[in-house]
């Protein structure tokens, strides 16, 4: 199969140990991460061939972020220039206390790189899918150029391109709302990932109530529908947060035959929230390549990106490492967790 194209900001990410309050004890977890990259991992682990595109320092710092990515079998296409490295500090939750991220990205390589930097032709040579998320625009102007850019080289090509919104309150700081750039890019895409929030924030379509969840949920999706009759799969994650420990997980699919709810997980004892969107947008976009040709196979991809996203709160780190046959394994109903030998 042809090639999956990402592309986005690929970050350090500096955690405080276990629960701790950041900076608590004089230590900090570093790993890579960033919602393009969670993806591209997630896809090569389940069998396709990912590329994913960034820019990064010419430094240590970036060349252990790419040698990490590419150890999960990735392609990596990066931009090098002297500069600095993205980072994001997370404070993970407790109890009722919530995680926290910090965000530390201004001036970055990747929020400095131009449009121009990029050779998008032989980026998208030999691929069938762009995937980006509406992290990469927030990040800064030039970001946001380079975003709306590969969204129309990849549409050029002829590539299927999809978009998690993934509003981020804490990014959209450099005088642009997401309001301001996100309409315009679903516009030119395919897939539109979200969640109720993501969909209100960055395009003004609110959810409304409804007795039943479930139609609150397919209306929704008919609202965006019509107001971007070009998208054909709207996907929506419905996270219940109980505690920061505790969360129930589901997700809606308007697809071309219907509309459809997956099973609905509650996930007790998390270990960490952090790329379960991410991880359910992998999974949907490898289901919608692998399952549609099936009985049934728009409800199979939304339940297959479900259990995705649901086993990621059992990973820590940014990068949901699981197998396709673990998340078929949830996916068809063996949630009781016992030890497999």
């Amino acid at each position: 199969m042809k090639k999956i194209v990402l592309f986005g900001e690929l970050m350090l990410r500096l955690k405080s140990p276990a629960k701790e309050r950041l900076f608590q004890s004089p230590a900090l977890e570093a790993v890579f991460g960033g919602s393009e990259a969670n993806v591209a991992v997630s896809l090569a682990l389940l069998g396709r061939t990912a590329r994913f595109v960034t820019a990064l320092p010419k430094n240590a710092i970036g060349n252990a972020a790419v040698s990490t990515v590419r150890s999960y079998n990735v392609e990596v296409v990066s931009v090098r220039k002297e500069g600095r490295m993205g980072l994001y500090f997370l404070e993970d939750g407790s109890c009722m206390r919530p995680s926290t991220v910090i965000y530390d990205r201004a001036s970055s390589v990747f929020s400095l790189a131009l449009p121009e930097d990029y050779d998008w032709k032989s980026i998208f040579s030999d691929c069938s899918h762009f995937h980006i998320s509406g992290v990469t625009p927030a990040v800064s102007k030039s970001a946001a150029d380079c975003a709306h850019c590969a969204v129309l080289k990849a549409r050029e090509a002829g590539l299927t391109v999809s978009l998690d919104l993934n509003y981020r309150k804490n990014l959209w700081k450099y005088g642009s709302e997401a309001r301001d750039c996100m309409p315009s890019l679903c516009k030119e895409i395919d897939v539109l990932i979200a969640n109720e929030e993501d969909i209100q924030k960055c395009l003004g379509i609110p959810l409304f109530d409804f007795e039943n969840p479930s139609d609150a949920y397919r209306d929704l999706c008919i609202r965006v529908k019509n107001e971007f009759p070009n998208l054909k799969y709207i996907a929506v994650t419905l996270r219940e947060s109980h505690s920061a420990d505790k969360n129930g997980w589901s997700a809606f699919l308007l697809g071309k035959n219907g509309f459809y709810e997956s099973r609905r997980y509650e996930i007790d004892h998390i270990v960490e929230r952090v790329g379960a969107g991410d991880a359910f947008a992998a999974g949907l976009i490898f289901a919608l390549g692998e399952f549609l040709e099936e009985n049934d196979g728009e409800k199979k991809a939304l339940d297959f990106a479900a259990a995705a996203g649901c086993l990621k709160h059992s990973v820590s780190g940014d990068f949901n490492l699981v197998s396709r046959d673990e998340i078929e394994f949830l996916m068809n109903g063996n949630a009781s967790g016992r030890i497999q030998r």
